[in-house]
Formats: structure tokens, sequence, C-alpha cells
């Protein structure tokens, strides 16, 4: 969750020019070390980029800042709830459940290819080991156990497509299909957060070594 003054200084960046500390600290009306610190939360969770300009001489190299395009949609995140849904329940009206679904598989197939070429595990567990670690380098809260029967256990805290749920729970199966597809053995899902559960949770049965 952004913090009341990292979202100050996305406000600040988001379709302005890349701007230094210095002229950040002057906009806020805040210290330096108020600035940077939530400057650094912002650059680790992939909401602002540091660029680099080398000066004429021996001085110290400047760094500017600028909003990503991610930080433009926390900006409007409950915009995305309502319009997206709505692009759901229109294809829905227009084409029926057929159209909606057709649109569903090559969404979720898409997302399923963008990860396909950096899975090269051998089995079940390693694949889902790296399709865990890379969704987790994209910001996401994930992690994996064993059940008392052995059971791969994945628990999906945050959710990449939230902003897409509407009342059929269409999306979902994305999430589903993506799991199935790169781990590449039957996926259950056990638990879900809009029943109520804390997080959606996955299960894989038992296979043969990690």
């Amino acid at each position: 969750m952004v913090s009341a003054a990292g979202m100050r200084i996305i406000k600040l960046l988001v379709g302005e020019p890349p701007a230094t500390v210095s002229q950040l600290v002057k906009a806020t009306g805040v210290t330096r070390t108020a600035v940077i610190e939530p400057l650094h939360e912002l650059i680790a969770a992939g909401f602002v980029e540091k660029s680099t300009e080398r000066l004429p001489g021996r001085g110290r190299p400047r760094h500017r800042y600028c909003a990503t395009t991610p930080a433009l949609a926390i900006l409007f995140a409950g915009h995305q709830g309502v319009v997206i849904p709505s692009i759901w329940r229109a294809l829905r009206e227009i084409g029926g459940p057929e159209l909606a679904q057709s649109v569903l598989k090559r969404v979720s197939q898409a997302v399923v290819e963008s990860y396909r070429p950096r899975i090269t595990g051998k089995t079940p567990e390693a694949r889902l080991r790296q399709l865990t670690s890379l969704i987790h380098d994209e910001g996401h809260l994930v992690d994996i156990s064993r059940d008392a029967d052995g059971q791969l256990i994945l628990r999906k805290r945050t959710c990449p497509f939230i902003a897409m749920y509407d009342e059929t729970r269409s999306i979902c199966a994305v999430d589903l299909h993506l799991l199935s597809a790169i781990v590449d053995a039957p996926v259950r899902q056990i638990a879900c957060r809009h029943d109520g559960d804390p997080c959606c949770v996955f299960a894989v049965p038992s296979q043969d070594g990690g």
C-alpha cells in the first residue's frame, strides 16, 4: 500500500518532466529525508523510475525521478473497478456468454504465453516455483508451502486481476488456467477471497521431486 507521502510524490510526478529531489522538496515543503524515504519505497514498488544525468566536470551526477505507468493505475484504481467489469458485461450483453468466454480464453492464453518462455523447470514443483518467483518480482505477494498430504499450496495474497472482477467471477478462471497451463498438472482452487477467505489458495497434488 502506498503511503500518504508516497501518493503526494506520485501526484507531483505524474504528467510532469522528471524531477530532482531538490525540486520535490521545494514542491512538498518537507525535509529532504521526508522525500527520499518514500521515493525509495516507490522505486522498489515500481511506481517511480530513477534516471541519472552526468554533469560536466567532476560534480556528482544528478538523479531525476518520474512516475511509471503502474503509478497511473493506482491513482485511478476506483475507475478501473467500474470500467473493466462494465466491459465484461457489455461483451455478454452484445455477444452472449459465448463471446465473453471466447475473449476470456484468448486473454488467458495471452497471459500464459507471456510467462511460458521464462519457465524451464522439468517438474510441476520447479515450474510452479519459477512462476511464483516471476510474479513475486512483479510486486505480487505469493508464497508456497506443503500441506500434511504433501500437496503444494500456493497462496496468492494479492491478485493481478482484481480490477477485472465482476459478479460472474469469470476473470478468476484466468488465474486457474495460468497455473494449470504453466505447471502442467491438475491445479485446484481451495479458497477464494470472494468467498470471504483472506486470499485465494491453490493446491497442486504431490508429484515426484522438485
